[in-house]
């Protein structure tokens, strides 16, 4: 113990730095983990799709207009903070919800799961990893 307090007494700026990149390994880590929340890949999407899973776009109107995917149901940003009452007829069926990144559906599939919904999923990376997929949009 007495040589790792010499050790820290001796060398400041690296201790500094260990305990500053521990920090930004536990900040990404805790992020990462926050934004992946029930979150699946386009292909896993496309098999819940597939299964009957219900599919809602968080994006703004004129983004839904422009391309959208396949039998998704625009849910304007007005409705996000009662999602839970629009969508309670989803509450034990499938239901994937995207964004254009992931970052407000995976904010809002946590809102829903808490709210008892157990079948709800984000699409991971949003709609930028859909087409980043070559996958198809329609308008």
């Amino acid at each position: 113990m007495d040589r790792l307090l010499e050790y820290v007494n001796r060398h400041p700026f690296l201790v500094s730095l260990a305990v500053a990149l521990l920090l930004a390994i536990i900040a990404f880590e805790l992020r990462a983990r926050r934004m992946g929340f029930a979150a699946l890949p386009p292909q896993d999407a496309i098999r819940l799709m597939n299964q009957g899973a219900a599919v809602y776009d968080l994006r703004a109107a004129e983004a839904f207009a422009a391309g959208h995917i396949s039998n998704a149901k625009h849910l304007a940003a007005d409705q996000l903070d009662k999602a839970a009452d629009v969508l309670k007829k989803y509450r034990e069926k499938f239901l994937v919800i995207y964004c254009e990144d992931g970052n407000a559906s995976a904010s809002l599939a946590r809102r829903l799961h808490a709210a008892g919904f157990t079948k709800t999923f984000n699409l991971r990376g949003g709609l930028a990893t859909w087409r980043a997929d070559g996958l198809p949009l329609v308008r």
